[in-house]
């Protein structure tokens, strides 16, 4: 007999079966019909066998079991007395909990043997299906490895697009053939990372922003994770995801984070739409009011505060538009550079003889609210906490150091404790709305106590004080993943404000992360990061697409510059609202020297296109560029909003140089529309509403 199973949403179906053993997933792929015949599915997807292999095929189950004959990467290695389990489950039991409908819908899968037990959970929230995987055994286990519910990869899907990246350079999209053997993404250095952040999409060769099959996965987790997509000899392919091997522990429970998943038809927006709107109103959906305009000081000051410098900074930010201003690094212990101070959470007496209350109140006279910045997790050897408190100091004293830091072992109760006792107090005290949480060094031992410690801290500052907003910072976008979206507000993607750079990274990340939680900062005349000498508008025009801040010294803005940036600013509170809600599209473009998305509002009746000259092209006049997301039928009225910002080689009378254009839908995604020509590092902005 075969049990089955489907867990469906408005976007998917998985279907799964078992004959007594582990199940596995017989369909993962759009919505089946309710009809569908799931026994008949199972078994007409089950492969022949011919010579050359064993007299029958190995279950590529939700846990692959090597006592079963398969002979890929299995989903549980787990050692006791130095022996390694030899696993052979059972299916036990299948429950569901409902509450009337398929968004809010779990399946709960039982396997064991005499020895353990191994649940499957795949929870629903909205069109999204989160699975993961619990382990619970008789005796002490060292667990090497735990997949979340083992897929395979849909048939059609023949590579995979994943994200690496490094400091400065986050984000960076690797499309790759789904080749024979192993194609690996392994993360440890103890937090989701630069390099390798848990996302990926499967999808066919023919993948465009808006045409082709797509499925993607982002795993939940913030410490060191592993990925591995399996072709076997046989033609069968899984994937799975779970932690590193670097966080392997001694106990008798453990589960997994969860794996979200969303597949979609209509290529990468298809699947990108889902997941912003996933983190946006499921996992931080008090973020969809109006986002106040950031000025962070770092980039103008870094560890010198003097109040009176700070004070003419926060004139010129409150002038410029800015509604937040946050202290950066510097305010603490004997904190003057990088070498001294972090874990003394106690304000500079030399900086702030009264403390932060005056420049507290003189940002707030301004109309701003106030934010902070910590790097709670990390400490200096040369600080008092340090001296107190070595044993508190993660991994080996002879470790190499990380900009000259070290890492607090927050798998202790009393690290965690004072952490929150000291945030606690200062937020108590002053009138602090923000925080600014930064992570600057990879850990010197990769351990998922340190992140279970890191989620407990911030699940106790949340419940203590929840309307203060936590930016997720990890040297920019160190850290980014759906776990500590799960308890942060705003993510910093980079330390990178390099506006040709940034727009690259913002780019890709729109792959899943939306506009309301990432933060964006005009930087410097010349970039800090890169070296780049690039003008206001193209640093202001990128940062207004997404939460937009200012993060240099406003004293250097000549008066036409302050000007550009004051109206660009003001175009953005005017549109943030709807913004903030809107879903970003990805717009196919065949110049590669071009980087276009769209903003939609969620009532889908306007539009906000920013097309950015990222390099020279290659032909001499531009595409025209084709929108997406339209209603065919509708007619949008569309403006080119900075047409002021044109170049005299510009000569060709196009029609939106004179004013608002009217075309349908259909003609704006199918044929497109013509822009002007434009210099490498220049953007157009393109307005649309739907008369």
């Amino acid at each position: 007999m075969v049990h089955t199973w489907r867990v469906d949403t408005t976007a998917q179906t998985i279907a799964l079966a078992s004959d007594g053993g582990v199940p596995w997933v017989s369909y993962w792929g759009p919505p089946l019909p309710k009809s569908e015949d799931l026994e008949a599915l199972a078994k007409t997807g089950q492969l022949d066998f011919t010579g050359g292999m064993l007299d029958g095929i190995a279950p590529l189950s939700l846990c692959p079991e090597a006592a079963t004959g398969f002979a890929g990467q299995p989903g549980l290695m787990a050692y006791r007395d130095g022996k390694l389990l030899q696993t052979r489950l059972r299916f036990m039991s299948a429950d569901r909990f409902s509450k009337g409908d398929e968004s809010d819908d779990t399946l709960r899968i039982t396997v064991g043997d005499d020895d353990l037990t191994v649940v499957f959970v795949f929870h629903t929230r909205g069109p999204m299906i989160e699975a993961s995987t619990q382990l619970t055994t008789s005796k002490p286990v060292l667990l090497h490895r735990l997949a979340a519910p083992v897929l395979p990869v849909p048939e059609g899907c023949t590579e995979v697009s994943d994200v690496a990246g490094k400091w400065v350079g986050e984000w960076r999209v690797h499309r790759s053939d789904i080749r024979h053997g192993i194609h690996m993404r392994e993360a440890r250095q103890g937090r989701s990372g630069h390099d390798h952040p848990p996302f990926a999409i499967l999808h066919d060769p023919a993948l465009s922003n808006t045409d082709g099959v797509a499925y993607s996965m982002a795993y939940a987790w913030s410490g060191g994770h592993r990925m591995i997509i399996e072709a076997l000899p046989d033609g069968r392919r899984q994937v799975q995801w779970g932690h590193a091997d670097g966080s392997a522990r001694i106990g008798t429970e453990f589960a997994t984070a969860p794996l979200v998943l969303i597949a979609g038809t209509a290529g990468y927006n298809s699947v990108s739409v889902p997941m912003q709107r996933h983190v946006r109103e499921t996992l931080v959906p008090w973020v969809k009011r109006d986002r106040p305009v950031h000025y962070n000081c770092w980039e103008a000051v870094y560890f010198n505060h003097d109040f009176e410098v700070l004070r003419e900074i926060a004139d010129r930010a409150a002038a410029l538009g800015a509604e937040r201003f946050v202290l950066d690094d510097g305010w603490f212990g004997l904190r003057d550079d990088d070498t001294s101070g972090l874990g003394d959470w106690q304000i500079d007496p030399r900086k702030w003889p009264a403390g932060l209350k005056p420049l507290i109140d003189h940002v707030r006279k301004l109309g701003m609210g106030f934010g902070l910045w910590f790097e709670p997790e990390m400490i200096n050897l040369n600080s008092d906490l340090a001296r107190a408190r070595p044993d508190w100091i993660l991994g080996a004293m002879d470790q190499l150091e990380g900009r000259q830091q070290r890492v607090l072992d927050l798998s202790r109760l009393d690290v965690r404790e004072y952490i929150v006792n000291q945030i606690s107090k200062l937020l108590s005290n002053n009138e602090i709305e923000y925080i600014k949480w930064d992570h600057n060094r990879v850990l010197p031992v990769s351990d998922a106590a340190q992140t279970y410690g890191i989620y407990d801290v911030f699940a106790r500052l949340r419940a203590a004080h929840p309307k203060v907003e936590i930016e997720n910072c990890s040297s920019g976008g160190g850290r980014i993943d759906l776990g500590m979206m799960e308890f942060t507000q705003r993510v910093w993607l980079s330390d990178s404000n390099d506006a040709v750079e940034r727009a690259r990274i913002q780019h890709d990340s729109a792959l899943f992360l939306p506009c309301a939680i990432t933060g964006s900062h005009v930087g410097p005349r010349i970039c800090h990061t890169s070296g780049r000498k690039l003008n206001i508008k193209l640093r202001a025009w990128t940062a207004a697409q997404r939460h937009m801040g200012f993060e240099m010294d406003p004293r250097e803005l000549t008066d036409d510059e302050a000007e550009s940036l004051t109206l660009i600013t003001a175009w953005w509170k005017e549109n943030r609202s709807w913004m903030m809600g809107a879903d970003i599209l990805r717009l196919d473009t065949e110049d590669a020297a071009v980087l276009a998305e769209q903003q939609i509002s969620a009532e889908g009746d306007r539009f906000v296109v920013f097309r950015t000259q990222i390099s020279n092209s290659t032909q001499i006049s531009p595409r025209l560029l084709r929108l997406t997301g339209l209603e065919p039928d509708a007619v949008y009225e569309i403006n080119l909003l900075n047409k002021a910002d044109g170049s005299h080689l510009s000569r060709g009378a196009l029609e939106l140089k004179n004013g608002p254009v009217r075309l349908t839908g259909q003609s704006l995604t199918a044929r497109g529309v013509a822009l002007p020509w434009a210099f490498p590092e220049t953007i157009w902005v393109l307005e649309g509403r739907k008369i």
